[in-house]
């Protein structure tokens, strides 16, 4: 074959045209250098390993010569030498090994392919430190060296004159002293006789000493005698060095010079930059992972490890460490049994820190082999610990105590020795600062933050203290003197501080200073009640715990300021869209705003016909005989509506309020219950969790869904106007998941709609549901205390949670309906109000509060042929029937606009065109020319 003829393929680089030389084993995916220095400091993708193409094809690595023999090349590798050797290193026949280079060691020999693996995870973690922080630092700190160094100069040129005549002004003095001393002070002193008279002296000394040795050496005595006899006999000898006050022959340092100038060098330890130049929050958090932790019920506290470990504890006593697949690796088996307490911490050296059940503090080991007692209990006397941090800045341990007989809390700090050092206990008026302690953790200036919740009162603050101890602020929630249910916190590297709201389900994010930023979670996917909490310093990524199921999600929502990696982002973009060549698909997808739909008979939009009323209207009043409260109501005509409670009270009844049938079977202890048809068919679920359908004459009941899974249960049914379709919501109470089915008309499964786009699961307790005009599915979830109303498309594509006005702010959801304008209805049992939100989620109104006679709304249900709204009370067997919806009068109203979609025709003379809007076609006309 020719080879000029030949096609030869260059791997490219999988992000932008450039040629590629390194591979990411976790992506995977093809890096070229440029890339591969983006990859690895982007906090996504930190933590992934990057290595050369050769190692991808684990190719041996270049020869090399040996630097004793040149002519032979380095085949093996002795370990306890650490030396490469080659074929004469080994030596002749009769000699193995040289002795100049061996010795008397015991050699062990490797391939040098074995040996650079070796060495090469021996040094991964400081290859990956290298590339994804020194690297990443110092095209931060050049800048700020290169503007250190212009102003040192202009600084160093202000002070050089001024050191140039003082050092002239001390030429001066020293010359001046000199002369002084020769021609003033040394002029009438007898040097000759001083010296003759310091010579006779030592002569003196001298023959002493010889008379000494003479006597040694022609004397009989011992040595240890002799030694005895010198020790008294001999005179102490005290030579004087005579110098004057001015040493002249002494030569000036580099200290004194830079003192006699007034010029200071202060030493300086190592420039680093500050996280709040490298750093920045994006514009929310951003999933990255989850994982269910086998072997614990809940995630009350977590601990991060390294970047893939993490210890999780649940509120019995099972302690777990695991990795990002949840599989156990290690159990602790004598935790302390702590309900909502953050029990544990880990160390700068991976060891684990803990509460026993025996109120002792442990430390065990890395390795996992050995356990020691840190502190043991009878030194907390009375007081016992509930949480417990270590701290990276000064190594000590922090704890917070609680004392059952005077219900009070403390935080006390020991060192690295089990010693106490400090107690945080009052306030600068002696107050007590703390109830009871139960989530602990320290910020980047020192600040000890508490998590302080007492359950009998269900109140609870997050105090913050200096490291002295002198309180600083305490926060309340949002807004100021709110309700907070403080559970789990953690500090960031930017020095925020996040804590676990249990009242409103959110992470809220406030500043060092106590001041609210942002609610960085509301009711996550997945985890629906966030409890704890755990910062990793290395990838900058958060872990929130779950309090309802064993579900841990970690989240990113702090990202790197690197200027130079969003520029090389925008030209691989850039260039990848200018390589790409436009096909069919794209140039379709492009025209895909001109759409020709089918359209079935026209139509006028309730928005046309319909509008809002000022306020909601009592229409009617009925008090239900038979059932404890409206915990569920279905309308079945204009004067007929089906009631049930929390037992198994399920009737019909018309606008007086007599019972005009009942059913038996029903479920106990459900919510939305039960449905009606089209056909005015009542669908309910029964005492065996089944679906049953009861005929309109009342006088046949059929099973329409049998539940032959017994870990599923159906929680609530609605029957769909629109397609005929049964949407059921279901829970599983093993795995603590639930979701939304739908069935057809025939019973039969055809679509369940559980996760989000990340993966997580969108419901936690579904109540009640209901769909909208736009065919959404509207769920009503909830799980003490709070919940929130979840809406999904019909395919299942999540839209939106509404949790309350303002958003986070929490909501405890029950009945919900739709009217015929798309607003969503439900019933807030936290305010006792019935609250109007727009199909997209916006909060319109309080359409009911609890001044207008209806105690406790709790059930809701719409009649599209009245355009009346019936409200069920929890508290008593009353349903209220209120009017907010009334007719556009074309009368009154004298313009009326056409909806979106609708042809739109203006009537002038001239030629007619057509204009697209929406995919739909709108008719004008424009006059002739």
């Amino acid at each position: 074959m020719d080879p000029a003829s030949t096609t030869y393929k260059v791997h490219q680089c999988s992000k932008c045209p450039g040629d590629t030389e390194y591979y990411c084993e976790l992506c995977p995916c093809d890096l070229c250098q440029k890339c591969k220095e983006n990859h690895v400091k982007n906090l996504q993708t930190i933590d992934h390993n990057v290595v050369s193409h050769h190692e991808k094809f684990n190719n041996i690595p270049a020869q090399e010569i040996c630097g004793r023999h040149p002519r032979n090349v380095y085949i093996k590798y002795c370990e306890p030498c650490q030396v490469p050797v080659c074929d004469s290193c080994f030596g002749h026949k009769s000699l193995r090994f040289p002795i100049t280079l061996f010795r008397k060691r015991r050699h062990k020999f490797k391939s040098i392919q074995v040996a650079y693996q070796t060495k090469l995870q021996q040094h991964r973690g400081t290859i990956h430190t290298i590339r994804s922080e020194a690297l990443f630092y110092r095209p931060v700190l050049l800048p700020r060296i290169t503007d250190d160094i212009k102003t040192c100069c202009i600084e160093f040129s202000r002070y050089q004159s001024e050191m140039l005549t003082k050092a002239q002004r001390l030429n001066d003095l020293i010359n001046y002293v000199l002369y002084d001393l020769l021609n003033n002070v040394f002029c009438d002193f007898n040097f000759k006789h001083r010296c003759l008279k310091q010579t006779m002296e030592t002569n003196r000394h001298i023959v002493s000493l010889q008379r000494y040795v003479h006597m040694y050496e022609q004397s009989t005595f011992s040595a240890l005698q002799f030694l005895s006899y010198i020790k008294k006999a001999l005179p102490q000898i005290h030579l004087t060095l005579h110098t004057s006050q001015l040493a002249m022959t002494e030569s000036l340092n580099k200290e004194d010079v830079m003192e006699s100038l007034s010029i200071q060098i202060k030493e300086r330890g190592n420039r680093r930059v500050g996280n709040q130049c490298l750093l920045k929050l994006t514009s929310g958090a951003e999933f990255h992972q989850s994982l269910r932790v086998t072997g614990v019920d809940c995630c009350r506290h977590i601990s991060c490890v390294t970047s893939d470990r993490v210890w999780v504890s649940d509120d019995g006593d099972k302690l777990i460490l695991t990795d990002t697949t949840g599989v156990p690796l290690h159990r602790v088996e004598d935790l302390c049994s702590g309900y909502k307490r953050g029990l544990h911490t880990v160390n700068i050296e991976s060891e684990l820190i803990y509460i026993d059940r025996k109120y002792n503090i442990k430390k065990r080991s890395k390795d996992m082999k050995t356990t020691k007692t840190l502190i043991m209990k009878k030194i907390f006397s009375k007081w016992r610990p509930r949480c417990v941090y270590w701290s990276p800045s000064t190594g000590d341990l922090l704890v917070g105590m609680y004392n059952d007989d005077t219900e009070t809390g403390k935080v006390t700090r020991y060192n690295q020795s089990g010693q106490l050092t400090q107690t945080i206990e009052h306030d600068n008026t002696g107050l007590g600062l703390y109830r009871e302690p139960i989530y602990i953790t320290e910020n980047n200036n020192g600040d000890v933050v508490v998590s302080d919740f007492i359950l009998d009162y269900l109140s609870g603050t997050l105090v913050v203290t200096e490291r002295g101890g002198r309180h600083r602020f305490s926060y309340t929630g949002h807004p100021s003197g709110s309700v907070l249910y403080p559970r789990g916190i953690c500090t960031d590297a930017l020095s925020h501080i996040l804590v676990c709201d249990e009242w409103t389900n959110t992470v809220q994010m406030i500043d060092e200073d106590g001041q609210f930023l942002s609610h960085l979670l509301i009711r996550p996917s997945g985890i629906f009640s966030p409890h704890s909490l755990s910062y990793d310093v290395n990838t900058h990524r958060l872990w929130v715990g779950s309090r309802d199921n064993n579900t841990v999600v970690i989240y990113r929502y702090i990202t790197r300021q690197d200027a130079l990696t969003d520029t090389a982002d925008k030209l691989h973009t850039s260039q990848l869209s200018m390589t790409e060549s436009l096909n069919k698909e794209d140039v379709m997808e492009s025209l895909s705003a001109i759409q020709i739909t089918e359209r079935g008979n026209r139509r006028v939009g309730n928005q046309c016909l319909l509008k809002l009323t000022s306020g909601a209207e009592l229409h009617q009043s009925l008090t239900v005989t038979g059932v404890a409260g409206c915990h569920h109501i279905s309308c079945v005509t204009s004067d007929w509506v089906w009631v049930n409670d929390d037992e198994n009270n399920l009737i019909l009844t018309d606008t007086t309020g007599v019972p005009l049938h009942r059913v038996e079977d029903s479920c106990r202890d459900m919510y939305g219950l039960h449905t009606v048809n089209s056909e005015s068919e009542l669908i309910y679920i029964d005492w065996k969790h089944n679906i049953n359908k009861l005929s309109k004459d009342m006088k046949t009941t059929t099973t329409f869904i049998e539940i032959t899974d017994s870990t599923w249960r159906p929680q609530c049914v609605y029957w769909s106007p629109s397609t005929g379709d049964l949407l059921v919501g279901m829970c599983n109470y093993d795995t603590k998941t639930s979701k939304v089915t739908r069935y057809n008309q025939s019973g039969q499964l055809t679509h369940t709609i559980q996760k989000d786009n990340t993966g997580q699961g969108l419901y936690s307790g579904p109540h009640y549901i209901t769909e909208n005009n736009n065919r959404d599915v509207v769920v009503s979830d909830y799980i003490y205390p709070s919940g929130a109303v979840v809406v999904t498309e019909r395919g299942g594509r999540h839209r939106f949670s509404y949790t309350g006005p303002p958003s986070g702010s929490g909501l405890d959801p029950h009945g919900i309906c739709t009217d015929a304008l798309s607003h969503i209805l439900v019933c807030d049992f936290r305010t006792d109000t019935v609250q109007m939100i727009d199909k997209d989620g916006q909060f319109l109104s309080h359409l009911l509060t609890e001044s207008q006679a209806m105690g406790e709304p709790w059930s809701l249900s719409y009649d599209v042929n009245t355009h009346r709204l019936w409200v069920g009370s929890r508290e008593n067997n009353k349903v209220c029937v209120y009017s907010y919806i009334d007719t556009q009068d074309a009368l009154t109203d004298e313009e009326t606009h056409p909806t979106d979609g609708e042809a739109k025709f203006s009537s002038t003379d001239g030629d007619a065109m057509f204009r697209f809007s929406d995919g739909e076609a709108m008719f004008s006309s424009t006059p002739a020319k």
